[in-house]
């Protein structure tokens, strides 16, 4: 049989869309995961029933280290996602974040190291590496934040921009993003990163620290309060899932000129949206704007980082294909059909209760 695709993290949001395109494609899949996040066992249960024997599921940790390095020695390819991925969780527990973020990135690395043919990795970076860009100048405008710079305004930021690691998630993942980039140039691994601003799209089930678009869609559905931290004019650049996960496909296809380059992925300038302009397009859909409340600036929050992705672009071709409000109608209608299931079972029970109570019951995917 053809050695498999290894997606660790694969049963979440990005990884499960992933596998699912694959397996779609006729690709065998093996998927690495703890299933520590809610619902995505849900994700596993959807792989296994559309596509059979074609996914394979190892239930264990990234920071398993025997656990990943065979895993690793039956690839084809590897797409490492797995990763700890809230800033609060990384300011309760530094130690845990770090272990996972950088200590299982170390693991996957040494995995592929200690083998004669390694397969290619391609490495799910983060946009939080550069920091509060604190020094880019900026204009308030009524409805966002604007670039006074106008190549970081027309195209947005690029790889040039310095590392800022801030939070312990911002270091692990700082620290991970590094020694993908080191094992490549230093031990001749073939290995890319791509650092990736907002994701969002169907069967993501948002939070403040992460999916903050999903969120936002969640808590208007049920007329619950949204919290805007700062004063909700910061920006950032939304990518749908179909494209990110034509991104990913084409950068495993152009492994070999990237290796050894870190590369930023996001929706870029045309699809840069601030929390404020968001609830305007919630608004659109939903049929009233969401209520509000207003709460103090996260440190190291950047008024504005929205992807300049030319040098991905360059190298493979790829541009994001779909529109901010066509990306943001699928999630709502997705999400609106979640909640008509919640409601049918759980009647007049308060929303915030129905949700705690049933996803996981009627196998809600994240």
């Amino acid at each position: 049989m053809k050695p498999p695709v290894l997606i660790t993290g694969g049963a979440g949001f990005i990884g499960s869309s992933l596998a699912d395109r694959l397996l779609r494609e006729g690709e065998p899949v093996l998927v690495l995961d703890n299933l520590s996040r809610a619902f995505v066992e849900r994700n596993v249960d959807l792989l296994r029933e559309r596509h059979a024997d074609g996914v394979e599921v190892l239930l264990c940790d990234i920071r398993d280290e025997q656990a990943v390095s065979d895993a690793v020695r039956r690839a084809s390819f590897v797409f490492h996602l797995a990763a700890q991925v809230a800033v609060t969780r990384s300011v309760a527990d530094p130690a845990l974040d770090f272990e996972v973020n950088a200590r299982g990135t170390l693991n996957v690395l040494e995995a592929l190291r200690r083998l004669d043919r390694p397969p290619p990795l391609l490495f799910a970076s983060t946009h939080k590496i550069y920091g509060a860009l604190a020094h880019l100048p900026l204009e308030r405008r009524e409805d966002r934040y604007q670039p006074l710079c106008e190549r970081a305004r027309e195209h947005g930021i690029s790889e040039a921009q310095p590392l800022d690691l801030r939070s312990p998630h911002g270091c692990s993942k700082g620290a991970a993003d590094q020694y993908v980039l080191d094992y490549a140039r230093t031990f001749g691994l073939r290995a890319a990163v791509l650092r990736m601003s907002c994701t969002y799209g169907p069967r993501q089930f948002g939070n403040e620290d992460q999916g903050w678009i999903a969120h936002f869609v969640a808590r208007a559905i049920r007329r619950d309060p949204i919290t805007l931290y700062g004063d909700g004019l910061q920006v950032r650049d939304a990518l749908f899932i179909d494209d990110l996960v034509d991104a990913l496909l084409l950068a495993r296809r152009d492994l070999e000129p990237a290796s050894g380059r870190a590369f930023n992925i996001g929706g870029g300038p045309e699809r840069a949206v601030s929390p404020v302009e968001l609830l305007d397009l919630i608004a659109e859909l939903d049929g009233r704007r969401p209520i509000v409340s207003l709460a103090a600036w996260r440190p190291g929050d950047p008024r504005y980082y929205v992807s300049d992705c030319r040098a991905f672009q360059a190298l493979t071709g790829w541009t994001p294909r779909v529109a901010l409000r066509d990306g943001l109608r699928a999630l709502y209608q997705w999400r609106l059909g979640v909640e008509e299931r919640l409601g049918a079972v759980y009647g007049d029970v308060p929303a915030s209760v129905r949700l705690s109570r049933a996803d996981r019951r009627l196998g809600v995917a994240s």
